[in-house]
């Protein structure tokens, strides 16, 4: 039997309209869309695999969950458009300026016919950030930017520059102060793929000599970035600007990259079972880069979440715990080992042995995926930075992932997300039984049909935007809306 819109009852067809054009004006609504970090692989600690299923190891990472997809327009006037964020952007970038003169320009800017261009935060310059990128010191870099759409330079090794010193700094100066007390600018790193607190002044000019970095201006959407939290009373936190719901606090223990990934996948938390370790730029959307233990007594993140204190490597108290994401952070020789966390407390690392806060509460850095708890801290790189590999986790769902998922013929045992779907569609029934998927269009036509077991993913890459119904062995149909 063929689905078309016009054999479902009138009641079915009204709440058709009515729920989907309140999802469509909820999705439309919210001023701060996290854009997808653009992962679709999936990896355990050293290698890649293939999807894991429910319950097996490394089920819930980033790849499992879609979001919204990056997507950009190329306006032909050196201005490129995020259609997701409603940014826009300067396509190119020139030379690196000091933070000084990035104001001046932003201010003297016409571009493309606008004049209203500015310096971005580091919420929205982070925006642009994929984590497709891969770079293995001087052999092999992949941007972890669209180079389609935005052009990118390395840093000038003619000069002396090392290719990742081509880094993007932001508006946000960093409230608190790194290494020897510097002034210090937020930036994105698109080389390594890393949010990164870089000194204002060069080393040893007493802050007279300003640093100079790459800039790439923006406009519209004034709103982005800035959360709106409501307390839910119930141990969650929901951001209105982002359409994200959070676990208000920390449990308290520290886990490997694998466990917290099973801890989130089986939280129970607000009645709600939905929960999963969040991806880079969704956990980076709740830092409050206002805040630090610097200058707050607190972690870099609003005061209506509970983040559990530790001490740092010397036994000091007023340090915070890394938190992990579900992301991948391929750098390194084995690119696969390393996952993405982000840094509420100071982002500590040790320089002339001294264990020093090096690149500000609010960094994104990366930390083994796994290890003897016995061996860390240790210390990595340049900066020496503090790998703990024990890492605290704070869930996160989507607020309106169930409100707004609705069966038309009740089907209880099976779940379909994300609705509204985007490349992929994961299904997940509650027993072992194959069964029949079938994909038609508004029209009633059938696209495709084939078997599926639980957790499955579709791939939906094939299909155009549009309305499209779901039929899975005759019982349960869903109406979905493809982006």
């Amino acid at each position: 039997m063929k689905y078309k819109i016009m054999q479902f009852p009138k009641f079915i067809a009204l709440i058709c309209v009515l729920v989907f054009s309140l999802h469509i004006a909820f999705a439309q609504s919210l001023p701060y869309t996290i854009v997808d970090t653009d992962v679709s692989e999936f990896y355990s600690d050293d290698d890649i695999i293939s999807p894991p299923d429910a319950g097996l190891p490394f089920y819930g990472q980033d790849a499992w969950y879609v979001g919204n997809q990056p997507s950009y327009t190329d306006n032909g006037n050196g201005t490129i458009t995020d259609n997701i964020t409603g940014l826009m952007w300067q396509k190119e970038m020139q030379e690196k300026i000091t933070y000084a003169d990035a104001y001046i320009k932003a201010d003297t800017l016409t571009l493309g016919t606008y004049t209203d261009w500015r310096v971005p935060t580091i919420k929205e310059l982070y925006s642009l950030i994929l984590f497709t990128g891969r770079v293995q010191g001087a052999t092999y870099v992949e941007k972890f930017i669209d180079v389609d759409y935005f052009d990118q330079p390395l840093g000038n090794t003619d000069l002396g520059e090392r290719e990742i010193d081509a880094q993007t700094w932001s508006s946000t100066q960093y409230i608190g102060l790194t290494m020897n007390g510097d002034s210090t600018v937020f930036g994105v790193n698109f080389i390594d793929g890393r949010i990164k607190g870089y000194p204002k002044y060069k080393p040893g000019s007493s802050n007279t000599i300003s640093k100079t970095m790459y800039f790439r201006m923006v406009r519209g959407n004034p709103e982005y970035g800035i959360n709106n939290f409501i307390a839910n009373q119930d141990e969650t936190i929901s951001d209105i600007a982002t359409g994200l719901m959070w676990q208000e606090a920390d449990d308290g223990l520290l886990r490997n990259w694998e466990e917290s990934l099973s801890y989130a996948e089986s939280l129970e938390l607000g009645d709600y079972n939905d929960w999963r370790l969040p991806n880079a730029k969704e956990l980076q959307s709740i830092v409050d880069y206002s805040r630090s233990p610097q200058t707050s007594n607190s972690p870099a993140i609003d005061p209506l979440f509970s983040t559990t204190e530790i001490e740092d490597p010397n036994g000091n108290a007023g340090q915070y715990p890394y938190f992990w994401t579900s992301t991948t952070h391929q750098d390194g020789i084995n690119p696969y080992s390393s996952a993405v966390y982000i840094a509420f407390g100071e982002a500590q690392g040790i320089m002339l042995d001294k264990l020093l806060d090096v690149h500000g509460a609010g960094a994104q850095r990366s930390d083994p995926k796994s290890g003897d708890i016995d061996d860390y801290p240790q210390y990595f790189g340049p900066q020496g930075d503090v790998r703990y590999v024990y890492n605290a986790v704070r869930c996160v769902r989507n607020v309106n992932s169930s409100s707004l998922e609705t069966n038309f013929i009740k089907n209880p045992g099976i779940n379909i997300y994300p609705i509204p779907a985007t490349s992929f569609l994961k299904i997940e029934t509650n027993d072992d039984l194959p069964h029949q998927l079938e994909i038609y269009s508004i029209e009633g036509q059938l696209l495709e049909s084939q078997e599926i077991s639980n957790s499955s993913r579709i791939d939906l890459s094939h299909l155009g935007a549009g309305v499209y119904f779901i039929n899975i062995d005759k019982h349960g149909i869903r109406k979905f809306i493809k982006i």
